[in-house]
Parts: C-alpha cells; sequence; structure tokens
C-alpha cells in the first residue's frame, strides 16, 4: 500500500489537490477495503489497485472544487463512489450515501465505521423514495452529486424533491453528454476533468434550479 500512497500524493500534487494531513491515508485505508470487500461482494469490475486509484479515487476527487459547502447526497454512491473520498477529503462537510443495493450498502456501513467517517450517513433506499426529515421538516440539501448512474435528465427528476433553489447539482460523465431536458432546470456549465493516471474523457456537468 506504501506504492499506492506515493501515486496517490503524486496524482494529488498534479491535479493541484490539497486534502488534510490524515486524508491521504485514509483514502488508502478505504482502497484497501474496497479490495479486500470486492473479492466476496463484486462491488468494482476493476480489480487492479493502480487502475481503482486512477479510477475511483482521483476520479472521485476531480470534482472537490466544486463540491462547496453544506450537506451533500452522493446518489447511486455504489461502492462510496464520489461519496467517501469527498467526506475524507471534507470532514467538515455532512454527507449522506444512497444506495438501494443492499449488499453496497453493507459494505458502506462497514467503511463508515472502520474509517471513523462520523460525517457519513448511508441510506438504503431508492432514492425517489427518499424523504428526510428534521423536527417535522423536510430536508434539502445544499449539493446532490452522482457518478452517472442513470442519464442526466433521469437523476435530476430522481432527485427533485431534494432540490432547494440553491442546490448545486453535480453529474460526472465520461463523454460529455451537455442535453438537460428537465423543466426548470438548466445547464450552468460543463467542465473537463484531468485526471492522473486516466486517458479516458471525464466531465462534470454543474446544473441549477431556475424556478
Amino acid at each position: 500500500m506504501e506504492n499506492l500512497l506515493i501515486k496517490l500524493k503524486t496524482g494529488l500534487e498534479i491535479m493541484g489537490i490539497e486534502l488534510p494531513e490524515a486524508a491521504p491515508g485514509k483514502l488508502i485505508d478505504y482502497l484497501g477495503l474496497l479490495i479486500h470487500w470486492n473479492r466476496a461482494f463484486n462491488l468494482t469490475a476493476i480489480r487492479n489497485s493502480d487502475e481503482m486509484l486512477s479510477k475511483h479515487l482521483l476520479d472521485s476527487l476531480g470534482v472537490l472544487p466544486y463540491i462547496g459547502e453544506g450537506m451533500i447526497l452522493d446518489v447511486g454512491s455504489g461502492a462510496g463512489l464520489p461519496g467517501i473520498p469527498l467526506a475524507i477529503a471534507m470532514p467538515h462537510n455532512r454527507f449522506v450515501l444512497i444506495d438501494s443495493n443492499g449488499k453496497k450498502t453493507r459494505f458502506l456501513t462497514q467503511a463508515r465505521i472502520a474509517l471513523g467517517l462520523d460525517n457519513v450517513e448511508i441510506v438504503n433506499q431508492r432514492v425517489e423514495a427518499y424523504s428526510p426529515m428534521k423536527d417535522d421538516h423536510r430536508i434539502y440539501f445544499d449539493a446532490v452529486v452522482a457518478r452517472a448512474y442513470a442519464s442526466s435528465n433521469e437523476i435530476i427528476k430522481n432527485t427533485a424533491h431534494l432540490h432547494k433553489p440553491e442546490t448545486r447539482i453535480l453529474i460526472m460523465q465520461g463523454k460529455l453528454d451537455e442535453s438537460i431536458d428537465v423543466p426548470g432546470y438548466v445547464l450552468k456549465q460543463s467542465h473537463t476533468l484531468n485526471i492522473y493516471g486516466l486517458d479516458a474523457e471525464r466531465h462534470l456537468l454543474e446544473i441549477e434550479k431556475t424556478y
């Protein structure tokens, strides 16, 4: 794992990402958990640890400059991507990781405990049915991030009940598709993400609510 830690720090430096002092080591611990659990739970099709480093850890951290502050929802989190790396990188933010796959949320729960991520909540539910409440008031998120588990339009529609006017909607993509066709939402900006060790296209859509 020491070799992976060196590669991670190299990637972070080249990408211009600064993290809390303890974060790189904790990210590698998360990668170790992912590798271990993946053998039995088939959490990701990627098996090579170097590929996991670039395609999972660094790819997730590529959206860090756009997340902002507050309460963040990671939709279709799967094995915790990008939610776990972002929660490690931003310990003062609150993250909710939601996925309908019980096998994957069991892994997320164990990872949360093992890594001591008190700023993370795990929800095993379809996001369309998720209606968080606090003191009899609906909770709305400051940012919603999704790693393209569905089309952009589907992601927007499925999470619309969790948006407030200021919610930042961030959708990670491979091949760029800027077509947004949901009433009340527009594409604010698209970004090309340059991920260390990854030759494939990576993009981020910033979408905003117009009413």
